[in-house]
């Protein structure tokens, strides 16, 4: 049976090792699926002395049915829309019109719960390493991953501590590289594979995204002296 992590802290410094290959380059973006992948992110980007920032994703369902997705609004004012249930259900362009305005006034709030004034991350021509705590559906993360695609990054990694071992090869066809530390079998759900489950809050999402920052910031000298050295 597969060991527990402690918490998300400590499951992001694990993950952190198995990305060492994108540590101390400029290129690349830590994106974290709030609220309980910014933890693991946090770590992730520190080790790897990268930029932190969340990527928010609101799933839209079908008025009636809302646990049937019919696309998803996400970061950078992109939208995802399932053609297949779209289609096959006849949902009316104005339905989806305003079903997709209600998420995206909530996904505006916790953007502004999160960011505040600061914009989106850019993230074309960038390598993206889109975290979570873990996968147990992966609906989320797809979501994720195909609204990610249409902001024109370079390459998509996907890293998480632990998932079910089918959704992890179920994204490998999708994005550039994923990268699961656990594949625990049975799975059940994520919140087993951690001693620690507790909730993440709004004030912890943005403490960390400010302390992330001021630490890069800090950080920021050494790095390019290393830089420096290496040319």
């Amino acid at each position: 049976m597969a060991e527990q992590f402690q918490d998300r802290f400590q499951a992001g410094r694990v993950l952190a090792r198995l990305l060492s290959e994108y540590a101390n380059r400029d290129d690349v973006v830590v994106l974290a699926l709030p609220r309980g992948g910014v933890p693991v992110a946090y770590e992730v980007a520190r080790t790897l002395h990268a930029p932190l920032d969340v990527f928010l994703v609101r799933k839209f369902g079908v008025p009636g049915q809302e646990e049937l997705a019919m696309g998803a609004i996400a970061t950078g004012g992109v939208r995802v829309l399932n053609r297949r249930v779209v289609d096959a259900l006849r949902i009316p362009p104005s339905v989806i019109e305003r079903v997709a305005r209600e998420e995206a006034a909530e996904l505006e709030r916790r953007e502004r719960e999160y960011r505040g004034g600061r914009p989106p991350p850019r993230v074309a021509g960038k390598t993206v390493i889109l975290i979570d705590d873990g996968l147990a559906t992966g609906s989320t993360m797809l979501a994720a991953a195909e609204a990610l695609k249409r902001l024109g990054p370079a390459k998509i990694v996907i890293a998480v501590p632990t998932a079910a071992r089918e959704v992890c090869e179920r994204f490998r066809d999708g994005v550039d590289e994923v990268i699961c530390a656990t594949t625990p079998e049975p799975f059940h759900a994520v919140g087993l594979w951690y001693k620690d489950f507790s909730q993440t809050t709004d004030e912890d999402v943005r403490e960390l995204l400010q302390r992330a920052a001021s630490e890069l910031r800090a950080a920021a000298p050494a790095r390019g002296a290393r830089s420096a050295q290496k040319a």
